[in-house]
């Protein structure tokens, strides 16, 4: 009969944290902390058309928030983690199913460079008026 050890909390993290991640590892944490953080911003979008049920100026009111620059940034940042958990989702797809396993460092590579290309010309596109504006 074999015995369980006890379970040491900080020997758990302390080892995971020192342990050194390759990138489909980081991939991995990465894809599920933000589709974790996509289902939070479900949340949060619903939250933020609860006010269509009193009615048009409450609603404009209560949406007249999101459009500083802090939420313009907010939503850039939602931008990359969409972009981050959709191509590693295609790259997971190839990897599986095309018989990606052997190119599956490189494919991860690819979807790094272009999501933070697609990043940065988001935030010219959604910035770019602003800027603008700053200048006249």
């Amino acid at each position: 009969m074999s015995e369980f050890k006890k379970f040491d909390q900080k020997s758990w993290v302390k080892t995971n944290l020192n342990y050194r991640k390759d990138s489909g590892s980081w991939a991995w944490i990465l894809h599920r902390i933000t589709g974790l953080a996509l289902i939070g911003y479900l949340f949060m979008h619903i939250f933020s058309l609860s006010p269509l049920s009193q009615g048009r100026e409450a609603f404009n009111e209560f949406m007249s928030h999101y459009s500083t620059p802090f939420f313009m940034a907010m939503e850039w940042f939602l931008f990359a983690f969409v972009l981050f958990h959709s191509l590693n989702g295609i790259r997971i797809v190839l990897v599986d199913w095309a018989d990606g396993a052997r190119y599956h460092k490189s494919l991860y590579r690819y979807s790094v460079v272009i999501g933070i290309v697609m990043f940065f010309a988001m935030g010219y596109v959604m910035f770019s008026h602003e800027i603008h504006n700053l200048f006249k």
